[in-house]
């Protein structure tokens, strides 16, 4: 494998592509994010790296690559995501007037820049199908034009050992040639998630899938988060906590590489009148088995075939819902299999796979939501394997 290949981070949020392309082999020289308690857990987690807290429209490219003492062509990758919320098939308003659907541009003028030997962008699964395919169409065209063989693929992180329902859209470019179909990594367990999504771009299907001959299984939530000590609605303990025994399987040996004990792990303080329907629900149900008169009013009149996640009780031997920018149980399966409380920030970044050396600063709030809007690091990591092969074979 090549040495110091190195990379920059734009809409670097608190660093999950980062983690990734690091264990992968990368070396992160600089991140850009807006938001200073996300980029304050870039710098703690990348002290190696000059983090920049700014609006990516304030800030002269060329001048960053001098100050990084980078000639142009010199740098292996630019990474990041524009915000996603404008793209996203859940967004309220799908639409071109959104100025973040315009972030892109920002992107592709460092791209200019820098012109590095690759670049990967990350966004949602509904980019592909926002303004029927337009704005993936006029990106794909743009990297075309500044040199790139570009390409893009809608990738299942459960399928490369995630233990949660999440799709990520990556596109990946190549400088000066086109770029090689085992560019996007190759699923490597196979897994019960669906598309919910537009499948196919210009005629080519998107999604990448398990070859039948893949026996690997998917991590479960047990797997993932069952190492990790107990807690009661509220609690919050030591800081820095033990681990309840020792690993019991790669994915939590995986976990504690580099650990120095358990960080974010404080339980959220849920209401009574969630503690009351908890005790209802048993691991894969969901609000449909609540009583009614426990029920809030709006769902009281909900039928049983709607919001089958909402106040949901996770499987252990199953998969965890996406994780979002807060685990309340009003809006997926956020509740513990078999604690009566929801997940804690740690347990929510093992069922992002962020290892636990990985510590987020902020408030309880600002962490979820850190979590939530972050590229689960072994999706990223595969991605960044895939991508260091075909760099290697260039030279």
């Amino acid at each position: 494998m090549a040495k110091n290949l190195t990379f920059i981070d734009l809409f670097a949020g608190a660093g999950g592509l980062s983690e990734g392309l690091t264990e992968a082999g990368f070396h992160s020289l600089f991140a850009t994010e807006i938001v200073p308690v996300y980029a304050r857990t870039y710098q703690l987690n990348h002290p190696n790296a000059k983090v920049m807290t700014a609006d990516i429209r304030d800030l002269d490219a060329n001048k960053i690559r001098k100050e990084l003492h980078l000639k142009k062509g010199e740098l292996d990758l630019i990474a990041g995501g524009p915000p996603c919320q404008g793209f996203s098939i859940n967004a309220p308003v799908r639409s071109t007037k959104d100025q973040r659907n315009h972030l892109f541009k920002e992107f592709l003028r460092f791209i200019e820049a820098f012109a590095p030997r690759a670049v990967l962008i990350e966004n949602v699964p509904g980019l592909v199908s926002f303004e029927h395919g337009a704005t993936l169409h006029a990106i794909l065209e743009a990297l075309s034009r500044l040199g790139y063989g570009a390409d893009v693929r809608i990738l299942g992180a459960a399928y490369y050992g995630v233990p949660q329902m999440r799709w990520r859209t990556i596109i990946l470019g190549v400088r000066g040639k086109i770029l090689p179909p085992e560019a996007f990594p190759d699923p490597v367990y196979h897994a019960p998630i669906r598309p919910n999504f537009t499948t196919t771009f210009e005629g080519q299907m998107l999604v990448k899938l398990p070859a039948p001959e893949t026996k690997a299984r998917f991590t479960t939530v047990k797997e993932a988060i069952g190492d990790l000590p107990a807690l009661k609605s509220g609690e919050r303990g030591a800081q820095v906590k033990h681990y309840a025994h020792s690993p019991q399987n790669p994915y939590q040996q995986r976990a504690r590489v580099g650990s120095a004990g358990i960080f974010n792990h404080e339980a959220p303080k849920l209401s009574k009148e969630n503690l009351a329907r908890l005790k209802f629900i048993k691991p894969g149900e969901n609000w449909t088995a609540i009583p009614k008169r426990l029920l809030p009013k709006g769902m009281q009149r909900a039928r049983k075939s709607d919001h089958t996640k909402r106040y949901g009780r996770v499987t252990p031997n199953g998969l965890a819902s996406t994780i979002l920018t807060k685990c309340d149980p009003h809006w997926g399966a956020y509740f513990h299999y078999n604690q009566d409380r929801s997940f804690t920030v740690r347990e929510a970044a093992r069922l992002q796979s962020f290892p636990d050396h990985f510590v987020f600063t902020g408030t309880q709030v600002q962490q979820f939501a850190q979590v939530g809007n972050a590229v689960p690091p072994l999706l990223a990591e595969a991605v960044g394997r895939s991508l260091i092969s075909i760099l290697d074979g260039d030279k």
